[in-house]
């Protein structure tokens, strides 16, 4: 790609970027939709400010990865989407790892686990997927590919496993709701990366698309909403 061309794709997709991020800067009513998805009926205002810092969090870094990915990738929108959701999330945990400033949060007696946060079959299902794609494109000698899938593998991973350590913050059940919210949709988001991947890349034939549509289907199921929170939680 030309490098005139590089500069007009970065200002345009940086610009469709800040749009994003304007239309959807995060207030109150989304923090308490949110909540309320993922299983927190009737959230009190300290838990709505909780989720609406939590996607502020994820949501300030649009623009500038708007404006770096695409150029980088030199790709379509649909790569251009998704992977600057996933590293959104990572910045946004990684952020997170430092102590609230606000009320310290006395940790949980026991010890969270992967499974507080992710389903056992969704777990199963990112390592199927996962080595599905990483051993065809493997044998296939498509080694770009594989690189890419192996990234998107290890930064969905990485986000799960952040969400599972970073410390407390808030009231319980909302921290546990927002925990379980990174945590599926970075594994939905792994899943539905690996899987369109490993069917080719771009959908070209049957099996890339149903590749594609199995993926997709995957990450709808992980990231359905929650009713209301286990009792345990």
């Amino acid at each position: 790609m030309a490098w005139d061309n590089v500069l007009w794709v970065a200002l345009l997709t940086g610009l469709i970027g800040l749009a994003v991020l304007i239309a959807l800067w995060p207030g109150a009513k989304h923090g308490k939709r949110l909540l309320e998805r993922w299983g927190v009926p009737d959230p009190d205002d300290a838990e709505v400010g909780l989720a609406v810092r939590y996607l502020t969090r994820r949501r300030f870094w649009y623009p500038a990865l708007f404006l770096v990915i695409p150029p980088a990738l030199g790709d379509g929108t649909a790569g251009t989407i998704v992977t600057t959701l996933m590293l959104g999330g990572l910045i946004a945990e990684l952020l997170a790892l430092r102590p609230s400033r606000g009320l310290r949060r006395e940790a949980v007696l026991a010890r969270r686990t992967l499974l507080d946060l992710v389903p056992a079959w969704a777990l199963v299902l990112s390592g199927l997927a996962v080595a599905g794609s990483l051993v065809g494109l493997g044998v296939t000698g498509r080694w770009t590919l594989l690189a890419v899938s192996a990234g998107a593998a290890i930064v969905s991973w990485t986000i799960v496993l952040l969400a599972l350590r970073r410390p407390v913050d808030g009231e319980p059940r909302a921290d546990l709701a927002l925990r379980r919210r990174s945590a599926r949709v970075a594994i939905g988001l792994g899943i539905a990366t690996c899987a369109a991947i490993g069917g080719g890349g771009p959908v070209q034939n049957l099996g890339s698309f149903l590749a594609v549509v199995a993926g997709v289907a995957a990450f709808l199921a992980i990231v359905a909403p929650i009713g209301r929170q286990p009792a345990s939680a």
